[in-house]
């Protein structure tokens, strides 16, 4: 089962992940939300959308913007609505 690792502690964990560019979309309920803040930062690709972003803390310590979604996504980006990814040294294993 795909899991998504931050220091040293499962954030994730899905059998339903969907990989689109080489990252895996983690479904929303399969997330740890005691893990998540809600971040102002946002960036914008053109063919999925305009994506928002949650910065991790665990034991701790903080990684700044380190998971994405996308709130609206443009019909080719259908597939990852509703879905988390990651960046910024969190491993997905599996």
């Amino acid at each position: 089962m795909p899991k998504a690792i931050w220091n040293g502690q499962v954030i994730a964990e899905s059998n339903d992940t969907v990989v689109v560019e080489g990252n895996h979309y983690f479904p929303a309920d399969a997330i740890k939300k005691e893990f998540y803040k809600d971040s102002d930062m946002s960036s914008v690709c053109p063919w999925k959308g305009k994506a928002s972003y949650y910065s991790l803390e665990v034991d701790g310590k903080e990684n700044k913007d380190a998971a994405w979604y996308y709130p609206e996504v443009t019909e080719l980006a259908k597939g990852i609505k509703g879905r988390v990814a990651f960046w910024k040294g969190v491993e997905v294993l599996g």
